[in-house]
């Protein structure tokens, strides 16, 4: 199984090359040459079965022979170990035909924990097997940065720099990342949006010589083996509601599409997915590019759901590779025209090919507040906003087919969003006891202007000091 970049001028790579990689050297993203098909007896097998059973079926596939089984399957045993629910991601019930998959039981209480858990743990093999080192850079809207810092904190083979937009994450989000006193943890306050500090992220990957003279690796969803991680709990979810016996749709609050696009690639393997809905907040350039098959930059809006207040869907480009029949010079030509202009334009063909799988929904911010309300309502239970988001959007196309099941992936814990809550449901939503004293914590972190030479610059400074200190 190797990997080529979505823009075509990258030599093809392993999984565990491709794994350190994450950002192709031409700026592309990688994808495997072939998906894998999973037989409907394999897939019905999956009904009952421990969560990291069914990861090591689907994933093994995508890892070729670069990475032993029994080293792999201790992996996602470790992985996932630190979980609070003894199912990872159980179903709940919310509505007629109406589901949450709950993704939060992990350490940082966000759906991140599912993949980074593992990417630690699959990086810190390979460098160990090579006696190699990393440097782990990281933009994050929230919850990526705190899930990537859990996962590699205290490793001798990284050190690791997440640059989050400043005053733009929640308080439980920030702290998550600022208050950790591992010494290979190093948190970039950024005086911009999140779209500023990806495109920060991928400036320094493409920048040859930085790249040349650090070993850069990758912890967004950029990096393919957090999308191949993120594939197995859709099969886990369907099968329990019936899959492959039946179809399944699933709406899914995103803002960099990577946790739909893992979806996508489920359907692709042979999982019977209905639709796909793609559900935004009022950051939605992804909704107006399924309506208009115009792909354009608008300002970020600052919203109560600030995971998703993106306007550069970066794993959309794998998608575009696909729907353009993996034609690399077409999407050449679209991030080009992205980069000049901040849009571009889809062909009818490609528009409905991305149609034929996908629908999308705008939720408004009230519409977010009074979705928390309704659940709590009508349920007992408290959903974070990002949740809300998805389940607003899912009761809209439930109300165009109300015999598929619906399942909502419930991306993060109410506590991570306690203010949002409390506005809409006058709760309170207590931490978990293992983040009790997050607030008497002290914080940690740099505050650095929007400009990646200054970027380059503390970075350098930090490893230059760490080399000194080792010799």
């Amino acid at each position: 199984m190797n990997y080529i970049s979505t823009r075509g001028g990258a030599p093809a790579l392993s999984f565990t090359d491709a794994l350190l990689a994450g950002l192709a050297p031409d700026g592309g993203l990688y994808l495997p040459e072939t998906y894998p098909q999973l037989s409907r007896e394999t897939i019905a097998s999956f009904a009952g079965r421990p969560y990291r059973e069914v990861a090591a079926r689907v994933m093994t596939p995508f890892l070729g022979e670069t990475i032993a089984r029994a080293p792999f399957e201790s992996m996602l045993a470790d992985a996932y170990r630190r979980f609070d629910h003894v199912a990872v991601a159980p179903l709940s019930q919310i509505g007629d035909n109406l589901f949450l998959l709950e993704l939060f039981h992990g350490p940082t209480l966000a759906f991140k924990d599912l993949a980074m858990q593992l990417l630690g743990r699959l990086m810190a093999h390979v460098l160990e097997e090579r006696g190699e080192r990393a440097m782990i850079v990281g933009a994050t809207s929230g919850d990526t940065g705190a899930a990537a810092i859990e996962a590699f904190r205290g490793l001798a083979q990284a050190e690791v720099f997440i640059l989050y937009p400043y005053g733009r994450v929640s308080d439980v989000q920030r702290r998550q990342m600022t208050t950790v006193e591992d010494k290979n943890i190093h948190v970039i306050a950024l005086d911009g949006t999140f779209d500023d500090a990806q495109s920060i992220v991928k400036g320094l990957f493409n920048h040859k010589s930085f790249r040349e003279e650090f070993p850069l690796a990758g912890v967004n969803s950029i990096n393919w083996a957090r999308v191949a991680a993120q594939i197995v709990y859709y099969f886990t979810s369907a099968v329990a509601l019936g899959a492959p016996y039946r179809p399944v749709s699933f709406a899914v609050p995103t803002g960099n599409f990577g946790d739909i696009l893992a979806g996508w690639i489920a359907k692709k393997m042979g999982l019977p997915i209905d639709r796909l809905v793609i559900a935004t907040n009022e950051n939605d350039i992804l909704a107006r590019t399924l309506e208009t098959g115009r792909y354009e930059l608008r300002s970020v809006i600052p919203t109560q759901s600030p995971s998703m207040d993106i306007q550069i869907s970066s794993n959309f480009e794998r998608l575009l590779f696909e729907v353009h029949d993996r034609d690399a010079n077409a999407i050449r030509r679209l991030m080009e025209r992205l980069q000049q202009s901040g849009s571009f334009s889809l062909d009818a063909g490609p528009v409905t090919k991305i149609r034929q799988d996908f629908d999308a929904e705008r939720v408004e911010e009230n519409e977010t507040s009074d979705e928390i309300d309704r659940v709590y309502r009508d349920t007992g239970r408290l959903i974070d906003p990002h949740t809300a988001v998805g389940v607003s959007a899912a009761r809209r196309r439930q109300s165009l087919d109300s015999e598929t099941p619906m399942i909502v992936l419930s991306t993060a814990h109410p506590a991570k969003f306690p203010d949002a809550v409390k506005k809409a449901t006058g709760q309170s939503v207590p931490m978990p006891p293992h983040l009790a004293d997050l607030f008497e914590r002290p914080e940690h972190f740099e505050r650095l202007p929007n400009d990646q030479a200054k970027i380059e610059s503390y970075i350098r400074e930090i490893m230059q000091g760490q080399r000194r200190a080792a010799s």
